[in-house]
């Protein structure tokens, strides 16, 4: 197997709102929010739904690198419910395999609320359920060892049980990818994600903003710096500037495709991670890859929903 996923298994619930409905709901737009399930309910009974579908942010990368032919495994706890269901049927459809035996938990399936206002930006409320439950007797080890690589989501950090589950994966791994997720995600766990980037991690996937935070950096010259001393892969989305590649001394750049039909940025960093480590796995050079993950995140944003219809 090329690549095995392992994050959040959650149900993507999408919803068109505006600015207002932001400020009103105390949400900070472009971010992450964790909710519980009394006000994840209170938020859904004002909205309107377009669309539900299997998401998670690792999980759409695994789904988009199954798009590009590569053998592809995830690992997510779902209940043994409705919703459960139908996130291991989306992940099915897609020729992800699924190392996860559902049961019944004392917690829903997860569900994260993704709001998109009229500039296309993605604002999320996420209730966890037992998604956030994820434990080392979750991880099937002999899926671990026979990937060439797992992909690990910083969002899993959002919860106390899932560090024995990153540390058994890692343990076991060949090699290690991870996305940082999220600037809130890093200041809450800044400690423990340096500490990953720095000693447990092969590549690091991350935006100039969650980079930025991670190090404290004033200017992207220091992310530069910091990358470089580093020694280890750093891949950096930025937005409308592009892509870098930071590979010890190496400094790779990939400019941003221009006059995109943008209709929703949700899963953009999601599918520039599954183009990227489509190259990487397939030992294209790093300007092919980040060529390929511009490619992929620049078809995404086109259409509402984190994965490629």
């Amino acid at each position: 197997m090329k690549v095995l996923g392992i994050g959040n298994a959650i149900v993507d619930v999408i919803c068109k709102v505006e600015d207002s409905y932001l400020s009103s709901n105390e949400l900070t737009k472009g971010t992450m929010k964790l909710v519980d399930e009394i006000e994840f309910k209170k938020i859904l009974s004002t909205l309107k739904i377009e669309e539900t579908v299997s998401g998670g942010s690792v999980a759409n990368s695994i789904v988009g690198l199954s798009q590009l032919g590569n053998k592809v495994g995830f690992i997510g706890k779902v209940c043994d419910d409705h919703l459960g269901q139908k996130y291991e049927d989306g992940l099915k459809k897609e020729n992800v395999s699924y190392f996860y035996s559902k049961k019944k938990e004392s917690l829903p399936t997860g569900t994260c609320l993704i709001l998109i206002t009229p500039d296309s930006e993605r604002t999320m409320c996420t209730f966890l359920g037992t998604a956030g439950k994820i434990s080392e007797k979750d991880v099937d080890v002999n899926s671990v060892k026979n990937s060439e690589l797992i992909f690990l989501e910083g969002y899993l950090w959002d919860e106390g049980e899932p560090k024995s589950a990153f540390d058994k994966a890692i343990q076991n791994s060949n090699k290690v990818a991870m996305s940082l997720s999220d600037s809130f995600c890093v200041e809450r766990h800044k400690k423990y994600f340096l500490d990953l980037v720095q000693n447990k991690l092969d590549i690091t996937f991350a935006n100039e903003q969650e980079i930025s935070s991670l190090i404290d950096a004033k200017k992207f010259e220091d992310v530069m710096t910091f990358g470089k001393q580093l020694g280890k892969l750093i891949i950096i989305t930025r937005g409308e500037k592009g892509s870098v590649a930071i590979n010890k001394d190496q400094i790779i750049e990939c400019e941003s495709k221009k006059d995109l039909d943008i209709k929703d940025l949700t899963g953009a960093g999601d599918l520039f991670a599954a183009g990227y480590l489509h190259g990487y796995v397939n030992n294209l050079t790093i300007l092919e890859s980040l060529e390929k993950g511009t490619d992929m995140s620049s078809k995404i944003i086109q259409q509402i929903g984190a994965r490629l219809t």
